[in-house]
């Protein structure tokens, strides 16, 4: 491990209450330390924060915070100064006093961290603002915005490298937890004046399950999946808005407390329902991609997609919002043929070069072996990020809830209806061939007569559904029309046809996966606590919920799940005991300590 400063070990445990860094932390903050300029690739849930948080209480200048999101924003903010951190933001969603505060504090150079938007970075005047306010580095969040290669570029982004050249060529840290190596080459050339020390840590996040799933009644899937998940926290991603709000309507019916979230909604029912799933336990939002970067939240403890992701990186991003306090947590995908052949039409007729359709055909058929894997899911998945790794035996292939089988013939069956009817015809059509359904278009279309037809019909045409799509995912057929959609054949399903290469595909019922229990109890007994513990960890989690409603803030920001399941295990009796337990700072331990301690006397 890198040496760092004795001091920094004692503001570790003096203000966040941590006893050791994360693995791959105390590399980077020392990079930061000694001046140097950084590009930290970093699993969400790593603890990235620290890396530019604990450096500004290190020495006597500014750090300033450059991030995409205003709840992000205050949220780090807020936590900044539950610990004792002076730190403040300049957004359009301060009020006037809020904003003449951080004003004040910037003029009297109080500030140790200060929260900004890129274009609020961009504003003229600011730049001599912050100099005369002492401004040592900049710490760019979400740096991948900056590559027309990432998944969420913002051209705003492009200004910081003006703004720090008008502040002084200020130290530039930039981070992100999604960059393969054109996006990290981009960065570096678009943020950085010098070569900076680039530190790409590993991609795993072990404590996430991660499951796929051909979609079949949607609703039953994620009732399934969310029926052993009543009281946690989760996100339910779908792709459009008319689906969020479906979709909230549909779990609240089910008993779940739910909200929608996406960027049409009235701008105070959207902060309202941010605020309900960052401030309480056990709120499910479904959302569409509009949100989500950035949310640190760290006891989400499922992901769902109700409809596919737009990208690997996309995906890794947004399955990263759950488990970021290290505890276990639950990913599901849900996806179609019908999903995959939007997305290759979006690609088709988006206005950019052959050169970036080309790249973003790749990476969504990156995506797409990813969904149809027929190995361990990490592997490829982090095999996307030129990671090797072995099986991790907890994934749903893994765990053999996923059977495969030499498909080969049945492949050959798709491919020669796909020939036969002339290479432009859907997956409901071509299922209707094969099972011998003699429709009016059929008939007219004299396909009744083609040698193919009737011969998948040992099978069901949702099982030649199935099939279709894995052909597609695995680039065997392709859309023979981006204006009518429908299916031709590649030179790899030509092979396939001709029989000169094997293919193997899923049978067509995984098994079902056992169900097990992830309700708060359900938690704490899996983090070895018994009945008696787990229920005091529920009458913390309540005590945290009164304490935050009454500030104001997050749960959270109060004490997280893993600090409560601590003193749930080792029941603290004194504020002395309460110091070592981890996440309890000297700040938190003064202000929420004794309330804790109530609680645990009242429990006996």
């Amino acid at each position: 491990m890198t040496d760092l400063p004795a001091k920094a070990y004692e503001l570790l445990k003096s203000v966040f209450g941590y006893e050791t860094f994360r693995p791959g932390q105390a590399e980077v903050i020392g990079a930061v330390l000694d001046g140097d300029p950084v590009l930290a690739v970093m699993p969400t849930g790593s603890g990235k924060s620290m890396c530019y948080q604990l450096p500004a209480l290190m020495d006597d200048g500014l750090t300033l915070v450059v991030s995409p999101l205003i709840a992000l924003m205050r949220d780090q903010v807020q936590q900044m100064r539950s610990l004792g951190v002076a730190a403040g933001t300049l957004n359009s969603s301060n009020n006037a006093q809020e904003t003449a505060d951080t004003w004040a504090a910037l003029k009297a150079v109080e500030l140790r961290l200060l929260f900004l938007s890129p274009e609020r970075l961009a504003m003229d005047g600011l730049h001599q603002a912050l100099r005369r306010a002492g401004v040592r580095r900049i710490a760019i969040d979400e740096a991948h915005c900056v590559s027309e290669w990432g998944h969420d570029f913002r051209p705003e982004y492009r200004q910081i490298r003006t703004a720090v050249e008008a502040m002084g060529n200020v130290q530039v840290i930039a981070f992100t937890a999604t960059a393969d190596r054109n996006t990290r080459d981009d960065i570096v050339g678009r943020l950085f004046d010098s070569t900076p020390k680039v530190f790409v840590h590993s991609f795993d996040r072990p404590n996430l399950d991660l499951r796929f799933a051909a979609k079949d009644q949607p609703r039953r899937q994620l009732e399934a999946f969310l029926s052993t998940r009543r009281g946690q926290s989760g996100i339910v991603y779908c792709s459009s808005r008319d689906r969020t709000e479906k979709t909230a309507e549909w779990l609240n019916a089910s008993g779940f407390e739910a909200v929608p979230y996406h960027a049409g909604l009235d701008q105070n029912i959207r902060a309202r329902n941010q605020d309900r799933f960052l401030q309480e336990d056990g709120i499910v939002v479904a959302a569409t991609i509009a949100f989500g970067m950035g949310i640190n939240k760290p006891d989400v403890r499922f992901v769902a997609h109700a409809d596919m992701p737009g990208s690997v990186e996309a995906y890794y991003q947004e399955i990263g919002r759950a488990g970021r306090d290290g505890l276990p947590a639950s990913t599901l995908t849900l996806y179609g043929v019908e999903d995959m052949a939007l997305r290759r039409r979006q690609i088709a007729e988006k206005p950019i070069s052959d050169e970036r359709r080309r790249i973003e055909n790749e990476r969504f058929g990156r995506l797409a072996m990813l969904c149809e894997a027929s190995s361990c899911r990490r592997q490829v998945l982090l095999a996307y990020f030129d990671e090797p790794s072995a099986p991790c035996g907890s994934c749903d292939i893994c765990r053999g809830e996923v059977s495969l089988y030499d498909g080969t013939i049945d492949a050959q069956k798709v491919l020669s209806a796909v020939y036969r009817t002339g290479q432009r015809f859907g997956a409901g059509y071509l299922a209707d061939v094969l099972t011998g359904e003699a429709t009016d278009a059929i008939r007219r279309n004299g396909h009744d007569l083609v040698k193919t037809f009737g011969v998948g019909k040992d099978r069901a045409k949702q099982a030649w559904s199935s099939i279709i799509r894995q052909l597609f995912a695995a680039e065997a057929v392709a859309t023979a029309s981006t204006e009518h959609g429908g299916f031709c054949l590649t030179e790899k399903g030509q092979e396939i046809l001709l029989g000169r290469e094997t293919v193997r595909l899923r049978t067509e019922a995984p098994k079902a996966p056992r169900a097990r229990s992830r309700d708060a109890k359900g938690q704490a007994e899996q983090e070895g606590l018994d009945e008696a513990d787990a229920t005091l960890f529920g009458l913390l989690r309540k005590k945290r919920l009164e304490i935050a409603r009454s500030e104001g803030v997050e749960a959270y920001v109060v004490f997280a799940d893993r600090t409560l399941l601590e003193i749930a295990r080792k029941r603290p009796s004194t504020l002395q005991e309460m110091a070592g337990i981890h996440g309890i700072g000297a700040s938190k331990l003064d202000r929420y300590g004794d309330a804790f301690l109530e609680v645990l006397d009242a429990a006996g």
